[in-house]
């Protein structure tokens, strides 16, 4: 879907987010403790959100499809991808570029 294109080109973090998930936000405020602010797309407060998830869901996002990220254009995955990420010390060298605090 070209929102998804656009929105993970445009912003170095994308969290593909419905504002009742309580995942989705853990995951936002795990990346602002690591000093990066993602772009939150509230799939639940956009028109197209419906399309969004299912084009998420094609491009292999877990059931549920949210929260859904990408980092420098790519899909990371979900909040298990990104706990698991961080947990390896994996996560904080893909934020690196992104990081706004010291």
């Amino acid at each position: 879907m070209d929102k998804i294109q656009t929105l993970t080109s445009e912003n170095g973090i994308v969290v593909f987010s419905k504002s009742t998930c309580c995942l989705c936000y853990a995951v936002t405020i795990l990346f602002q403790e690591l000093g990066v602010e993602p772009l939150v797309h509230e799939l639940d407060h956009d028109p197209d959100g419906w399309e969004i998830e299912k084009a998420l869901v094609n491009q292999g996002c877990n059931s549920p499809p949210v929260p859904a990220v990408f980092i420098g254009g790519n899909l990371m995955g979900s909040t298990n991808e990104v706990m698991s990420l961080h947990l390896r010390g994996a996560l904080i060298p893909l934020l690196r570029p992104y990081q706004t605090l010291a």
